[in-house]
């Protein structure tokens, strides 16, 4: 079910998405400075790619830095990334189909506006670490 998912979201969403990402992997390389964010911004697009059978996790070495970081990429990426994931959302909702599709974008609002300090990991991974 979840390569089903995700073939559907490649096609109606995650190209797309991805591609936003990247660019603003791509912007935020330019300057060294800026360099975190692009890496976290090309870990991002390849979560938005495929995500269904992933799941983003809090990194336990994430210290204050994430913090700083995450208030700079909300001013600079974070917001206009989260927009398209609502909005491509809203778009999905409209169908039956859609609707987990339309969910899983909401669900990455949160990481598209603080991905620093965070990790993508396999779902089944974290059902192991919980005994389930």
């Amino acid at each position: 079910m979840k390569t089903l998912l995700n073939i559907i979201w490649l096609v109606l969403a995650g190209f797309w998405l991805a591609l936003g990402y990247v660019l603003a992997g791509i912007i935020c390389c330019i300057l060294i400075i800026t360099i975190p964010f692009g890496i976290a911004s090309f870990r991002m697009a390849s979560y938005a790619l495929w995500p269904f059978g992933r799941t983003v996790v809090d990194k336990p070495t994430a210290g204050a830095w994430s913090v700083i970081g995450n208030v700079i990429w909300v001013i600079v990426a974070g917001w206009w990334l989260a927009l398209m994931h609502i909005i491509t959302g809203i778009a999905e909702a409209l169908t039956i189909v859609g609707i987990p599709l339309a969910l899983a974008n909401w669900k990455m609002v949160p990481i598209s506006l603080f991905p620093l300090g965070k990790q993508i990991v396999p779902s089944d991974r974290l059902m192991a670490a919980y005994g389930q």
